[in-house]
């Protein structure tokens, strides 16, 4: 006898639904173990800075040369992706990610790494990653055979991120202290053939592609993000949310030495908290949401991000910073994911990867931006008042829109009324 599901068990299958595609299932297992490695390197590649220099500055320095070339090269890169076979390309980029990764472990395992060195290193990982994340966000919709289903491939896709984030920097903290950084940057190198293993296995065609020179086809690009009011409006909420709430992560290393006088432990304890908030976010975006919820829940959660930043700055007590860092992880993720489903899902196909590599570039561009100038900062004024002053921003851009969206709200009821009469 068949029993029936439960509310809750249908819920969750429907949460998952898109893990039943073949195609999406191979890359979800192989990128699971591509980001729990990448997250492991970062924790360990920040604590090293710290580690060699004391100086939260080249932080910041070091951030911004690993995320400013999405600024630059993500468009471009977007419109070359829309030429291209996306499965190739993504296979090209994997394997460079991974002997980038190879390099730093055996730079660093013979002790000829310096802080010259990991910028350029990461000024290289930050060029291959202005490519390979609006590539692996345009192919998405590629592996699920039905486009009902492609919200729920990119929430799945963030919980992805969101776990390793939760893992992966405590994970990184307890290996540093056993065995080092190297060991962090080898496994990297290693969790990169995952990956690539999943997609020589998945079964796509190659997709339609762009037509015309790149001229053309990164202006088509950028004339729809500029004439489309909807997308202009979520471009610009992405830009303030990361280069105001997303520079705390600059900043941990020196939270955790300095203030909470303690090691890479306690930045793994923190990064996991942001992790942990992170993912219980993208378990409620797997679930049903619609359009104009999912703008409401942006907005409000942009405000609890600023909230969240002003108390961590104030805080000296672990278990409040934990707590703070888990409700930023939250609104964060909420706001960046959110933001990536609501334009993936008005975008044409033949312009998805340039509005993906919009949306990215200006995700981890104004990231490194917002994270290079709260490390020059905390130079000179010391890490808890610069995140104040990074809670104070997204404090008064929260404050205008939820003016902005009451006064559209009114605006429309009154336009309403009138049709009405």
């Amino acid at each position: 006898m068949k029993h029936p599901q439960s509310p809750t068990s249908s819920r969750w299958s429907y949460s998952v639904r898109t893990l039943l595609h073949r195609n999406f299932r191979l890359y979800f297992i192989g990128h699971a173990i591509s980001t729990l490695g990448t997250w492991v390197q970062m924790v360990a590649l920040s604590w090293l800075i710290y580690r060699l220099t004391d100086s939260a500055a080249l932080l910041g320095i070091t951030t911004c040369a690993s995320l400013l070339p999405q600024l630059f090269v993500g468009p471009i890169a977007g419109a070359w992706i829309d030429r291209h076979d996306k499965r190739r390309l993504l296979l090209f980029t994997q394997t460079l990610l991974g002997i980038q990764a190879l390099l730093l472990a055996l730079l660093t395992f013979s002790g000829h790494i310096s802080a010259s060195l990991i910028v350029i290193m990461s000024f290289i990982l930050g060029v291959l990653n202005a490519v390979d994340t609006p590539l692996r966000q345009s192919l998405l919709s590629r592996f699920v055979d039905n486009v009902e289903d492609l919200p729920n491939a990119l929430a799945l896709n963030a919980t992805l991120f969101t776990c390793s984030r939760f893992i992966g920097p405590p994970l990184a903290g307890l290996l540093i202290g056993m065995t080092g950084e190297a060991v962090c940057f080898a496994l990297n190198a290693m969790s990169y053939g995952a990956l690539i293993v999943g997609l020589l296995a998945v079964r796509i065609s190659p997709g339609a592609r762009a037509n015309g020179n790149m001229r053309s086809v990164f202006r088509e690009g950028l004339t729809y993000v500029f004439q489309t009011a909807s997308v202009r409006r979520l471009v610009l909420g992405v830009l303030i949310v990361n280069v105001s709430a997303s520079s705390y992560a600059v900043l941990l290393p020196v939270f955790a030495r300095d203030i909470f006088s303690s090691d890479a432990r306690t930045l793994g304890l923190l990064w996991g908290a942001a992790g942990f908030g992170s993912l219980l976010s993208t378990l409620l975006l797997a679930g049903h949401q619609s359009g104009e919820q999912l703008q409401r829940l942006i907005i409000a959660t942009a405000t609890i991000s600023a909230i969240a930043l002003l108390v961590f700055a104030a805080s000296t007590h672990l278990e409040l910073s934990l707590v703070a860092m888990a409700v930023l992880g939250f609104g964060v993720t909420i706001n960046n994911v959110g933001t990536n489903i609501l334009l993936q899902s008005q975008a044409p196909e033949v312009l998805r990867g340039r509005i993906v590599s919009i949306y990215t570039s200006t995700r981890f561009g104004f990231d490194a931006i917002g994270g290079l100038l709260a490390g020059l900062l905390a130079a000179r004024i010391g890490g808890p008042l610069t995140m104040q002053l990074s809670g104070a921003l997204l404090l008064l851009y929260s404050a205008w829109q939820l003016i902005s969206q009451r006064m559209t709200t009114r605006q429309s009821a009154q336009a309403n009324g009138s049709t009405t009469l």
